[in-house]
């Protein structure tokens, strides 16, 4: 690990409070709290390792590296059964980890498709978002959790 996320070993992991607003509580994996993109315009998750302190990806020791990759493809999988399941059919994902404005390391893993409102640039800042209402939230967080693990939980 890097200088950084040994200094900050000692502090307890806390969500940055700009992704609790933007998003909802989904899941914890082994890794990463898994939350849905309050945006009903695409299928969206973001990842956030539980670790303090940590910005980029070399912040995490390989064995992390390794275990964030396989929660993304599991998130993957997750958009799309959300896709599914609202009528909008992902056609190909979209992972992104900028953090420009939000430092905290967190990965977005994005259904896209030709027809949406964004393609072909970035869904990041394009328009206004459109919030589930709290019904939709509820029964989308619902689909990501059943597509999160075999038996339908996490």
């Amino acid at each position: 690990m890097g200088g950084r996320a040994e200094a900050a070993a000692a502090v307890s992991w806390t969500l940055d409070l700009r992704l609790e607003q933007g998003s909802a509580f989904v899941a914890d994996l082994a890794l990463c709290q898994v939350r849905l993109q309050d945006d009903r315009r695409w299928p969206w998750l973001v990842l956030v390792p539980r670790l303090p302190g940590r910005i980029e990806l070399e912040d995490l020791a390989a064995a992390e590296r390794a275990r964030l990759a396989e929660e993304a493809v599991a998130s993957g999988a997750a958009v799309r059964a959300l896709g599914r399941t609202t009528g909008w059919p992902v056609k190909k994902l979209n992972l992104g980890a900028l953090g420009n404005l939000v430092p905290q390391l967190h990965l977005h893993v994005v259904g896209r498709r030709a027809d949406d409102p964004a393609w072909p640039g970035p869904v990041w800042g394009f328009g206004t978002s459109e919030p589930y209402s709290p019904v939709a939230l509820a029964e989308a967080a619902a689909v990501v959790r059943a597509a999160l693990t075999p038996t339908g939980g996490v």
